[in-house]
């Protein structure tokens, strides 16, 4: 059977048609994306404190993002591949990411995609063009913006929520922070005996020892990332370390605490 002529320009149309059919359906998506928005979003308001069951499922759901960043982040294998004081420090910034991301995953199936859209959108525009410092404080900035954030969608309890745990999360993180010290200008030929020296006063206050590496050549030195033990500072380990170490294998310390 023989198909009929298209006129050129009724083909013409039709193969534009055809080029222009992906387009005009992601705008047909986006739109629609964004049709919920025009009026005001449902919101539970204070009377959310009272939905036991979305409490006690965005609690759950929190908590298990938190287990799982930790699972990652606590790996048995990471401490062979620590190096510095930001690597130390990492396990700490995944569980907070984790947490972050769960408490999105909660905000968008409350209110739809539109606020994962303008949550991502928040948190570009803090990465990129605030200058929070460490990552560690980023994911901390972006956790209170989220809780500010669903605060004003009318979400009190899930921003209550977020604040108690991140607020213990932080609690956790620093009653026992990271530390790197690194110990210079050793005696000649007893950097293996000022490495033990230095260990034994580290693990005698309590302090967990993350990694240890020696550096051999013309400055020997001896590097140190631990955590402080609970209730004591950075100052009393150095005065432990100053002066418990015996003086012919002492070495100058040079501190980096997160």
């Amino acid at each position: 059977m023989k198909l009929p002529r298209l006129a050129p320009g009724l083909g013409l149309a039709l193969g534009l048609l055809c080029l222009l059919a992906p387009g005009l359906a992601l705008a047909a998506g986006a739109q629609a994306l964004f049709d919920g928005s025009s009026g005001p979003l449902p919101a539970a308001g204070w009377q959310g404190f009272l939905d036991t069951k979305f409490m006690v499922s965005a609690v759950g759901s929190l908590l298990l993002a938190i287990v799982l960043g930790a699972a990652i982040g606590y790996h048995p294998m990471t401490p062979r591949t620590v190096d510095s004081l930001q690597e130390a420090d990492m396990p700490k910034v995944y569980i907070m990411y984790a947490f972050v991301g769960a408490v999105i995953g909660v905000a968008v199936h409350e209110f739809g995609m539109v606020i994962g859209v303008v949550v991502f959108g928040i948190g570009g525009l803090l990465r990129f063009r605030t200058d929070a410092g460490s990552a560690r404080d980023t994911g901390r900035l972006i956790a209170v913006t989220l809780a500010g954030l669903v605060a004003g969608l009318g979400l009190p309890h899930l921003a209550v929520i977020t604040t108690v745990i991140a607020f213990v999360l932080i609690f956790l993180f620093d009653s026992h922070p990271a530390c790197q010290v690194c110990v210079e200008g050793l005696p000649d030929g007893r950097m293996g005996d000022s490495a033990k020296a230095y260990r034994a006063v580290l693990e005698a206050h309590a302090c967990k020892i993350i990694s240890e590496r020696h550096h051999s050549g013309k400055k020997a030195r001896v590097e140190f990332v631990f955590r402080l033990p609970r209730g004591k500072s950075q100052d009393y380990i150095h005065a432990a370390l100053c002066n418990e170490v015996p003086p012919e294998v002492r070495g100058d310390l040079d501190w980096e605490v997160e």
